[in-house]
Formats: structure tokens, sequence, C-alpha cells
């Protein structure tokens, strides 16, 4: 009896070892969801546009982005990816018009589903200009600081409605909230504990 019962436990044992990996997957996995979307953008020609992506999920999201359809692979479309892994910037420049026109679309994927969001890109010529569209009249300087001093930088823009002003970091957007050693004082004035390279961006 006791032989049996031991060609019982090795016949059965190595399914419950499936079906418990099975549900223990099935318990961890969660599919993408977006915590930050890409908005459309009006750009000028000559100029530079930034779509962010980043999503939530287990195991984390892949973000891949396509144009039209297919994976963008030209030379003046550069993705960086944020160094957590949450997602990544398109970055077009220099814009073109008519050829940079399009749909774009951000597509997080894990092995619990999938999900897309789309964007669109107009680029106008300076002498399409609407009355109003923002521009930048004074952009951050270069500036050599000493180690553990704080840098002031500033960027004015104007337009109307008053443009919105987003900081970037090595082409990387800044949450101004989370960044211990960045702060935005007030509307285009920032400050840094120490040397770094920003980027000031305004889009309509």
């Amino acid at each position: 009896m006791a032989r049996g019962h031991m060609i019982y436990r090795s016949a059965y044992q190595p399914v419950l070892l499936i079906l418990l990996c099975v549900l223990q997957l099935a318990h961890t996995q969660s599919p993408p969801q977006f915590t930050r979307t890409p908005v459309d953008q009006i750009g000028v020609q000559g100029g530079v546009a930034s779509f962010v992506c980043q999503a939530t999920g287990d195991p984390q999201p892949k973000i891949t982005w396509s144009r039209k359809g297919k994976k963008v692979t030209n030379q003046r479309f550069e993705v960086i990816e944020f160094e957590d892994g949450s997602g990544s910037v398109l970055r077009v420049q220099p814009l073109r018009t008519p050829r940079d026109e399009a749909v774009y679309e951000c597509v997080a994927s894990n092995e619990a589903g999938e999900i897309s969001a789309s964007t669109r890109l107009s680029v106008l010529r300076e002498d399409q200009l609407p009355t109003g569209f923002p521009s930048i009249d004074m952009g951050p300087q270069l500036k050599v600081v000493e180690r553990s001093r704080t840098a002031t930088m500033l960027c004015a823009a104007s337009g109307t409605p008053d443009p919105e002003i987003t900081w970037f970091k090595d082409f990387l957007p800044i949450d101004t909230h989370t960044h211990g050693r960045i702060k935005q004082l007030r509307s285009g004035l920032c400050t840094v504990s120490n040397t770094l390279f920003l980027l000031c961006e305004n889009h309509k």
C-alpha cells in the first residue's frame, strides 16, 4: 500500500506544481495602464516636438512608438527612455512640413495585455503662425556652478493665452514635485542644486 501511495504522488505532483505556478502568475501579473499619454502638438518647421508616454503594469510594460502604423525609424526621430523604465519620450527634430504631420501612436504592452494612445502632430511654417502663437523670448543659458551650490535658470515665453513652460533634463521632462534637487519657483524660473543640462520648451 505504501508503495502504491508513492506512485500516486509522483504521477500527480508535477500537475499540481504547474497549476500552482499558473495561479501565481495570474495573481501577480497586471495589464498596462497609462499614467501619462502624449498630447496633440502644433510645432514650427525647423523646431522640435516631444511626446511623453508612461505606463504601469506587472511586468513593467514596454513602450513602442509608431507613425502611420509603422515603427518609427527615421534619424530625426529619437526615443529616449526613462531611467526607471516607466516609459519614453518621442523627440522629433528638426520638424518638417508636411512630412512629419501625422498621427503617432504609443503602445504599452506586457504579458498581461496591450493598450495604445494616439496623438497628432501638426507643423506650420513661420508665415502660417497664428497671432498669439507661443515663442521663447529668453532661454536658459549654459552655466558652470561649483558643486553643492545652487544655480538659477530663466526661461521666458510669450503668447496668448500665456504659454505653459515645461523643463527637460537630457530630453526627459522634469517632475519638479518629486525631484528633490530641482524646483520651479514660478512660471519659467527653475533652480537646481548643482550643474545640470536643462532644456526649456513650450507647446501650443
